[in-house]
Order: C-alpha cells, then structure tokens, then sequence
C-alpha cells in the first residue's frame, strides 16, 4: 500500500500538487485550476486528482495566499472587526506609524487605511516604564467597562501596551479581564506575538496576528473538516514565510507568520537543488499564472529578511516602504511583481504599452483559455509567437490561437502594430519587469548576479528565463525536474522552523553571559517542547541563538550568532557592520537588543531520482516556427521532457514540453539534462 506525504500549493491562477510515495520513491505531480473564492475547493480537486485513497495519505503540507489576499482586499476576505486597547494617549500609533513617505513626490499619496478604525481604538490609564517597572497601575474596572462595552460588537480583542516586552503584567491582566469579561471572544496581547522594542511595529504585527487569526481557523478547519470527513486521518502542515513547517495549532496561533507561505516554498526547493547541484550562489525564479517572484539562495540557504510589510503597494518589485503594515516575523526575502501569465497587457493615455498590474487570474483567465476573457496576456503573447503547446496542465486547459490572436490584434491596433509585433512587445516589457525583481535580491542586495545560476520554475519560468539571464549576465539556466509544481516539491523539502524571541535592550557592557543563558534556556525549553509536540525526535532537532544588536542610539538591529560569548558577539557585530555599510565604530557602545531562538526539526526528504549521464542528442518529437527577437521566426525542435535522459543534449532554438510548464532554448543556446534530470542553458 503507497505511503504518500503530500504537497498542496494553492496559487492565484493553479493549486499545484506533488505526492511522494515512500514505498516506491515515486514522485507524482498535477495541477489543477484554482477557486479563489472557496480555495479549499481547489485544494480538494487536487488532493483527489492523485487517484490514491486518503487513508494512504500520512501527510499533507500546505501553502496558502489567503493572509495576502484578506490584506490586499480579496471579496470573500473581509477581515473581522477588532478592538485595539493600548495606553492612554497612544492610541493613534497604529496611524501616525513611522512618517516613512513611500512616494516623496507624490502629493496625492494616502498613507494605509488603519487595520482598526479610530472609533475601535480604546487608550485605558496604566503605564509600564522602559525598564519593566510600574509607574502606573491599570484601571482594571475602565478594562471591564470597554469589554462588556464592545462584547458581541467585535470579534477579536487586541491588546498592546507601552513597553510590554520588558514587562508583559499589565498586558496578561487586561487579557484575563477582558477574556472573563467577554466568554468566547479572541483576546491577542503584544507580548504572546511580537516581544521586542518598538511599539508600532510590535502593535502593527500584532494587528495582522489578530485580523488573520479567525480567518485562518476558520479556512483550516474547514479544509480539516473536508479533509476528516473523506477519511483522512493523517497530518495537516502549513508552510510558514520564513521557509519552515508547522502544524495547523501553530499556523492559528501566529498567522501573520504564513502571510508569503507559497513563494517560500519555492525559495527552499531552490535551495535544497543548489545544495545537491553543488551550486553556492542561486537564483530563484518562479513565473507562475498571477506573479512572478525572485529570491536568492547562498550556500544552500536562501536569504532572510526579520521584518516586512504585507498589503502594501509594490513598484517594479519593491515594496514601497510605509505603504503597507509592518509584520515582524523571520520572511524569506522575496520580491515579487505583477508579470505572470496571466497578467493583462494594455495600452496607457500616453499610448504606451504597458503589462500589469492586473491580472485575469483563474476565472476567466488568459483570453486563449475560452473562459470568456478577451483581454490580452502574457500568456496570450507566448502562443502567438509560438512557445506554447496547445494544452496545459496535462490537458486540463486547451489554448486557443484564434482568441489569443484576436486579443492581441485589438492591442496592435492601438499601438500601430500587427499582433505578432504586439506579442512580442508584451514579453519584453514583461521581462524588463521581471528582471528588475531579480536584480532587487542580488545586486541590491550587495550579490554579483554574474556569480550566480538561474533556477526557472513555475508555469511559465522557464519560457522566459534565457531572457532574463542574457539582461543579468547570469551564465546559466537551470530548469529543475517538475518545475511548473516546484514550489510544491519545496513544501515536502521543507523541515519544520519555529522562532522564538526574548527581550534583552541592555548594553552589552553591562550584560552578563550568564543572563543571556538563562533566556536561550527558556526558549530552548520551549522550542524542545514545541517540536516534541509536533512529533519531531530530540536527535532531528537543531537550535540556532542568535542576538539582535546595534550601536547605542541607532534605530534597527544587525543579527549575529551568538555561541556562549558576549565579547564574541561584539566583535562578531563590528565585522558584520563593517560588511554591511562599509565601516564600523568599534569604540562605541553595543546594544543587545533581542535574543532570537530558530528552532528546527529535521523531516525526511524525498528522494529525487538521479542517472547516470550519457551524452547523446535526441531527435525532435517534431518542428514548430517560434518567434526569437531578433531572428523573426525560426524552425524549432520540439521534444518531450518526459523521453530526455541525463547526458541529453539540445541545441536551440528548441521548445522542450512537459504537463506542467515548457521550456525555452533560443538560437546560440545549448541545453543539457543532468544527473538529477534538470535542464542547465549555457550560450553555445
């Protein structure tokens, strides 16, 4: 009987499906058309696809959008009504924010709609000092007041105090007095989410905490009841934004933690192939139907940012920062931008094409995909110059020529072109869009990209990967094997990650090694427990410390490792400054701010097959004329990625197709399969 661990990715445009049989070390793989508006169905559909009962199913590991896309203003989503209790006088933090001004020459420019309106803000008489001393007790009747008040008006209670980090008492008495006060209500305190300096960011954090919270919970529970109810018995993970696992109680607990859950996928199969590819410096490239998303992987870990921002404006890939809502959770750094197939081409007032931001998602799609869209995309643009097959995901979705063509004549006939002209006018612009998200997690990230390999994936990834590497000056491509569900691999790669944070804000002449032990101590207790619970062995987990510092005065924090040392860690600091802004203050004053647990449970990962390579060229399963810039159209071979054996060698121009995603080999390129049967392009 199979004995599959499964992995769900459900995206704006395809939920993509990996199984892996731990029986026969197969892997199988579908993708089926998403329902954004019930995504569990799309979930379902998928899980049922694979054709095995649910009782050989032992796990199911998720990734979801739907943090996103509550935030972003998704119908359906609408977030819950919450009440903010905070101090007296403080309570329009959450609104004046940090005065960042994302467009510093837009005079028009509004900042982010509050998560909770001004009428929903309550400040209550109370104070804690910076040092977690008590200048003021709490009126405990005025908390009881607001919460019989608001009882029944509102379904989630948020509480953030002044300075709670250091202190939390006053927070856990108005939890446990609104709590008593209001039976059945969900009641979030700063301090149980986000422990550390800075109260809007800890307040904001804890804001999307809490609007995600009943939303998440009541999207997991339905898929759990779905899932019970057709005999599944086995596990349900969810994948967290900084790259790790974790159960259902966790992902409800903190969700803002699973806010980017899909893309992370994707960053970590990247990472594991480098690894096994001996590849040390990556980029991941993931073009799916709705986005496309870049991440970078150095020496086989990808890079980590510990804060962002989620539902705000992004511009050629950049988070405008100060236009959305801080969340402080470890993120697998990403940039995404509006350029996946789906996206919809259009001509502006000034009479220039332009690609993006919107997108014709699932419903109704592409025009070619006969759903009733008749607006032109990338997708659309991709077929008529001849890369795509006539069907996609294994026959699930039958491309029409004739609709992408007429799309694409209406666009030429603003613009003074003929559809082929158009099309490829669409994919460049589209590429430049795309490159500019590959050079923000490199070059702006202090990384040559000519020191790194290409990793293309999703749907439409390797269609355009050539291109972008030839803009990067990156030397080679590399197509992984499944790379239209590769972020959907990534979920099965994936070990479990927790996070766990301890407030320090003392300068570290005045610290004591001993102190900082007794607060990793604490946390490792927790993290033991916590991974123990999860059903992780003690000789599969890994602990990692780390110390947020900083010099005295500044207002953010470097990460350094700390390994039993604060003479270390100090020193350790001045090197990373030095590295990462050119010079360092070694006479002055460090700060240790934070201590930050990572907590890892090692799963056992799926065997991915390997041959032994032989070279040979393999013919053509037959020719196509594909449109090259530059060349016009071109006879290209076309050859199933299912027949190529490692050793295989390709000449462009060729299109290798596969169910899941197509490949693109332009004229001077040379294509070859490796041991691992993932497809590497180098110019000839």
């Amino acid at each position: 009987m199979a004995r599959l661990r499964v992995g769900v990715d459900v995206g704006g445009t395809f939920t993509d499906l990996v199984a892996f049989d731990e029986e026969s070390g197969r892997l199988l793989h579908l993708k089926t058309l998403s329902t954004p508006r019930e995504p569990w169905r799309g979930f379902l559909a998928a899980v049922d696809g694979v054709g095995a009962g649910y009782d050989s199913i032992e796990v199911i590991v998720h990734a979801t959008t739907l943090g996103t896309n509550m935030l972003l203003g998704q119908e359906g989503l609408e977030p819950p009504r919450a009440l903010l209790i905070t101090n007296e006088g403080f309570r329009d933090v959450v609104e004046i924010g940090r005065q960042n001004r994302p467009e510093l020459y837009n005079l028009f420019f509004e900042r982010p709609r509050p998560l909770v309106p001004r009428s929903r803000r309550v400040g209550i008489k109370g104070r804690i000092g910076p040092r977690g001393e008590e200048l003021e007790p709490i009126d405990e009747g005025e908390v009881a007041r607001v919460a019989r008040e608001h009882c029944g008006e509102v379904e989630v209670f948020v509480v953030s105090l002044l300075h709670s980090y250091r202190n939390p008492a006053h927070e856990a008495r108005v939890k446990e007095v609104v709590a008593r006060e209001c039976p059945g209500a969900i009641v979030v305190a700063s301090h149980e989410v986000d422990p550390q300096p800075g109260e809007y960011e800890r307040t904001s954090t804890t804001l999307v905490n809490a609007l995600l919270k009943p939303v998440l919970s009541r999207y997991l529970s339905r898929l759990k009841a779905e899932l019970r109810a057709r005999g599944y018995t086995g596990e349900l993970l969810v994948m967290r934004s900084n790259g790790g696992v974790a159960s259902v109680e966790a992902a409800v607990e903190k969700p803002a933690a699973f806010i980017e859950s899909g893309p992370a996928a994707g960053a970590v199969a990247v990472a594991y192939m480098s690894r096994l590819m001996g590849v040390g410096k990556a980029l991941g490239f993931d073009m799916g139907g709705t986005t496309a998303k870049a991440s970078a992987v150095v020496n086989g870990e990808p890079l980590v940012v510990s804060e962002y921002e989620v539902g705000g404006r992004v511009h050629m890939g950049r988070t405008l920062r100060g236009s959305g809502y801080p969340v402080r959770f470890p993120h697998i750094d990403l940039a995404e931008v509006s350029a996946g197939g789906g996206t919809i081409a259009w001509v502006d007032e000034g009479g220039a094409l332009r690609v993006g931001p919107v997108s014709a998602g699932a419903d109704p799609g592409p025009a070619c995909y006969g759903r009733g869209g008749s607006r032109p995309t990338v997708t659309d643009a991709n077929l008529v110059l001849g890369r795509l097959p006539r069907s996609l995901a294994g026959g699930a979705v039958v491309l029409r020529e004739d609709l992408a063509r007429e799309a694409l004549k209406r666009l030429g006939d603003e613009l003074g072109m003929d559809p082929v002209e158009a099309a490829a006018g669409v994919v460049r612009i589209a590429n430049a869009v795309m490159a500019r998200a590959l050079r923000l997690v490199s070059v702006e990230r202090g990384h040559d990209p000519r020191e790194f390999s290409l990793f293309a994936f999703g749907g439409a990834g390797p269609l355009h990967a050539v291109d972008l590497a030839r803009e990067l000056g990156v030397r080679e491509v590399v197509v992984p094997p499944l790379p239209g569900v590769f972020s959907a691999l990534g979920l099965l790669l994936a070990d479990y990650r927790h996070d766990y944070y301890a407030s320090i804000v003392e300068k570290a002449s005045r610290l004591a090694d001993g102190v900082v032990e007794e607060k990793f101590r604490r946390l490792e207790e927790r993290a033991v427990e916590t991974l123990k619970s999860e059903g992780v062995a003690g000789e599969d987990i890994r602990l990692a410390r780390m110390l947020g510092m900083r010099y005295w005065g500044q207002a953010y924090e470097l990460e350094v490792p700390y390994r039993g040392s604060l003479r270390e860690a100090v020193e350790d600091f001045h090197k990373l400054h030095e590295a990462r802004y050119g010079y360092s203050m070694p006479g002055e004053e460090v700060e240790v701010v934070t201590a930050r647990l990572e907590a890892i449970g090692l799963v056992a990962k799926p065997r991915l097959p390997r041959g032994e390579e032989v070279e040979h060229k393999p013919q053509p399963r037959g020719w196509r004329e594909v449109y090259f810039d530059g060349e016009g159209w071109v006879r290209a071979g076309v050859y199933p990625r299912e027949g190529l054996k490692p050793g295989a060698v390709i000449e462009g121009p060729a299109v290798v197709e596969s169910d899941e995603s197509t490949v693109l080999v332009p004229p001077g390129y040379t294509a070859k399969v490796d041991a691992l049967h993932s497809i590497r392009i180098r110019v000839s």
